[in-house]
């Protein structure tokens, strides 16, 4: 049985009280799914935000996308999670990634160590919160999303998420605390390596990617040009046949979701602040064809 679509914004810019809850609520009033909150200094902080988020809307589920492992004591966070998940009427999915930019540890004086000790840090993390919200003090758990593309994320995620989140992008080699874009074959190989580990998964996951450019628009080469200058050594074919990237009419972005939805399984697409109300195009269309959850 084929999912119905289901659309995220992550917030990234601080506001104000009232202004906050204004575009959580512009956001579910546009037909987004779920309002999220990364994990980045300057940024948002994940837990009041998303209890603000909460009480502003009606529907939305809220969420972090993602935690910094790295930046949690488990336990800790357990109390953080079961908290706002009763806060906000148990409408909260809760996002874990390792961490990938230096800077950031640095500054919050957390050790950066190695890929495998940030992994070792989030699987202990999975277990901890399993553990604690799984006694009778607490509802339970809440879903649990994990963003990554390494073999060993890949194979947490199969183990204990409900969303499996891909970066659709691996840490630069040369551009620190950045990340360089995979390609369609690319992502394609990530994909077929989670399903490999989730084989044996009683209930699918569901499958999330992060869309990092979105332009409804007519002239697709134009919308593609600010990429040319990010991305070291792209070219302009590249970055329209991104899956990271939604280019075209509503009802050609509307078709390309689709189309990554029966090459890749993806079903819940994030898009970033930035770009949430250029992006309300494309969930109509989709509403009205009837691809949405009711």
């Amino acid at each position: 049985m084929t999912r119905p679509f289901r659309f995220g914004v992550n917030m990234l810019t601080p506001a104000p009280g009232d202004a906050w809850r204004a575009k959580c609520r512009e956001a579910e009033e546009l037909g987004y799914d779920v309002v999220l909150v990364p994990d980045h200094l300057g940024m948002p902080s994940p837990f009041p935000s998303l209890v603000a988020a909460a009480g502003a809307t009606r529907r939305a589920r809220v969420g972090t996308f993602v935690l910094n492992c790295a930046f949690w004591n488990p336990v800790l966070l357990a109390r953080e999670v079961a908290t706002t998940a009763a806060l906000t009427g148990d409408r909260l999915e809760v996002g874990l990634g390792t961490g990938y930019v230096r800077d950031e540890f640095d500054r919050a004086g957390v050790e950066w160590g190695t890929a495998g000790s940030r992994v070792d840090h989030l699987r202990r993390t999975v277990e901890e919160l399993d553990r604690i919200l799984g006694t009778e003090d607490v509802s339970g758990r809440p879903p649990l999303l994990i963003g990554g593309n390494g073999d060993r994320m890949l194979r947490i995620a199969a183990e204990h998420a409900d969303i499996a989140a891909f970066t659709g992008a691996r840490a630069s080699a040369d551009r620190p605390g950045r990340l360089d874009p995979l390609d369609a074959d690319e992502l394609d190989d990530r994909v077929a390596v989670y399903r490999r580990f989730a084989a044996d998964r009683c209930v699918p996951a569901e499958l999330n990617l992060l869309l990092q450019l979105v332009a409804v628009t007519d002239d697709r080469a134009a919308a593609a040009r600010p990429w040319l200058e990010r991305v070291p050594g792209i070219t302009e074919k590249d970055v329209l046949e991104s899956p990271l990237v939604l280019i075209g009419t509503a009802e050609e972005a509307a078709d390309q979701l689709i189309a990554r939805r029966e090459r890749y399984g993806f079903t819940y697409f994030t898009v970033l602040e930035p770009h949430y109300e250029a992006f309300a195009p494309v969930i109509a269309e989709l509403r009205a064809r009837g691809e949405t959850a009711p």
